[in-house]
């Protein structure tokens, strides 16, 4: 009977042949890092930038005090506009939400729309005593509710993609 040979499958690389010496890898020994590149400018800026972590009460105060802020500086330097109020508060919400503890990360979608009413006070048309400012205050609610929804949208949105992101990393 004849017996054949089995070879290993080839998978490219060649044995060194014998009583040659062995390269690094082979002996266990670390081959030196490539130099790293350096990350591309935009990357540098944005690390520079601060990196706060809020507390749920630290998010509704500094959403609604910048909100408010912002309020009132549309009102004097816009004379009251309600779209320049709602471009301003997506910013301010996606801030808001990137600048969450990984704890209280689920109110920050529930803390951007109670900022942008209050925020919307000196904004909303304000003639006729207090019935007045409160129907200026629910028109305009009612007015920029797209503004409002996306804000609370992008909140939502980033809260829950940084909320999956932690169970996985708890997970592994």
């Amino acid at each position: 009977m004849e017996q054949h040979r089995t070879r290993p499958p080839h998978n490219g690389t060649r044995r060194p042949a014998p009583g040659a010496p062995l390269p690094a890898q082979a002996r266990g020994e670390r081959q030196p890092a490539a130099p790293r590149r350096p990350p591309p400018p935009v990357v540098q800026t944005l690390r520079r930038f601060p990196n706060p972590r809020l507390t749920g009460l630290g998010g509704g105060l500094f959403c609604a005090g910048l909100m408010c802020a912002l309020g009132f500086l549309v009102s004097l330097l816009f004379g009251s506009s309600l779209t320049v109020y709602g471009v301003l508060f997506v910013p301010v919400s996606v801030l808001t939400a990137v600048w969450m503890r990984r704890g209280d990360l689920l109110t920050a979608p529930i803390i951007v729309p109670i900022a942008f009413a209050a925020g919307l006070v000196p904004v909303a048309d304000s003639s006729g005593g207090t019935s007045g400012r409160l129907m200026g205050l629910f028109t305009a609610l009612a007015t920029q509710a797209g503004w409002l929804y996306a804000g609370t949208l992008a909140a939502g949105i980033i809260a829950l993609v940084r909320r999956i992101r932690l169970v996985r990393s708890r997970s592994r």
